[in-house]
């Protein structure tokens, strides 16, 4: 018969192990349009709305109007405009961050990359931006 000591530390040893593999990720596998809705909803809502339209809690107290994010191809001759967009997203070195209200996403996420095709050129592209892009140019009105 199992010892209710013995019983209790496999049971605790389970639930961590348990616990540990939600976070593990299978490098090989490339991020999806869900990853990029994920990263937007707890990165970009605040600002741009959990609708993508620029009417987010905290729009109203920026200077600058966040944009509708479901008009980029619009606004672009009728295609989504990768590059640019992904671009401005990770930090642009044109703008500044003085000259910009949103933050850059660059720094440590430089780290994990996928190659992504950016106007046909395999790019890489840092993981959670590249699921962000995909949701982006998934959301075109």
């Amino acid at each position: 018969m199992i010892s209710t000591r013995r019983f209790a530390l496999t049971w605790l040893v389970t639930m961590l192990v348990a616990s540990c593999s939600e976070f593990v990720r299978d490098d090989n596998v490339m991020p999806t349009r869900a990853d990029g809705e994920a990263f937007f909803l707890a990165n970009c809502s605040s600002c741009h709305g959990v609708e993508t339209r620029g009417n987010g809690p905290e729009a109203a107290g920026l200077l600058v109007a966040p944009p509708d994010l479901t008009t980029l191809s619009k606004r672009n001759g009728g295609s989504f405009p990768q590059a640019r967009a992904l671009s401005y997203i990770y930090g642009d070195p044109q703008n500044s961050h003085l000259s910009r209200v949103m933050p850059e996403f660059g720094g440590a996420m430089a780290e994990d990359l996928v190659p992504v095709e950016i106007e046909g050129v395999l790019t890489p592209t840092p993981r959670e931006l590249a699921g962000l892009l995909f949701y982006l140019e998934n959301i075109q009105r």
